[in-house]
């Protein structure tokens, strides 16, 4: 079974995961999902997790591993619907989502995953280059 992955937009992908998910189908998944942000340049990404009500170790890896993969590519990432017992589960496996954004509803992770890419893309202020002094501060 292969996982629907959704184009919201030009630059904006959405994926939901089933309960009946396997894990060669995650794997899929995974490969599916970074390939396809690849493709489209895509700038965000946020995946549905509210019908898992099991997480194990696995599918944790997979989650934290897709999120770290699509952020070397260039997307934001959010992680929506993390049910009660998921959050509790994964807190007891000490296991984390290191750097990814979660979010309660996909209403909420698509705003924060807006936030998110426009934060991105605004212009930086320029740095100074080697050897040049900073700008000097006034009081």
């Amino acid at each position: 079974m292969r996982v629907p992955i959704l184009r919201l937009n030009a630059s904006v992908l959405l994926v939901a995961l089933g309960a009946d998910i396997t894990d060669e189908s995650v794997m899929d998944f995974q490969s599916d999902l970074t390939e396809r942000a690849a493709a489209m340049q895509a700038r965000g990404v946020v995946i549905d997790v509210s019908a898992l009500d099991l997480v194990d170790s696995f599918m944790a890896r997979v989650l934290n591993d897709s999120a770290r993969m699509l952020r070397l590519l260039g997307a934001e990432v959010v992680v929506c619907g993390i049910q009660p017992a998921v959050a509790m589960t994964l807190v007891e496996m000490g296991s984390r989502l290191v750097d990814v954004k979660t979010s309660f509803t996909l209403e909420r992770a698509l705003a924060q995953l807006d936030e998110l890419m426009a934060r991105a893309h605004a212009p930086q202020a320029a740095a100074p280059a080697d050897g040049d002094d900073p700008p000097p501060h006034h009081a």
